[in-house]
C-alpha cells in the first residue's frame, strides 16, 4: 500500500457537508471520498500517479 501523507485542507462548509453526504450515500468515510474524487480527476486528466512497477 502507497503511504499516505497527512495535510491540512480548508474547504468551505456547503462543500464539505456535500462531501459527507456523498461519501455516505457510498459507504465510503469523507476521507476516503475525497480521495477517491482526486484519483478520479487524475484519471481523468491522464496524470494518475505511476504504479510502483512502471518507475
Amino acid at each position: 500500500m502507497a503511504k499516505k501523507k497527512a495535510f491540512a485542507l480548508r474547504i468551505n462548509e456547503e462543500m464539505i457537508k456535500s462531501i459527507e453526504k456523498w461519501a455516505s450515500d457510498e459507504f465510503r468515510s469523507t476521507n476516503g471520498q475525497i480521495e477517491w474524487m482526486l484519483m478520479q480527476s487524475l484519471k481523468d486528466a491522464k496524470r494518475e500517479p505511476k504504479k510502483k512497477s512502471e518507475e
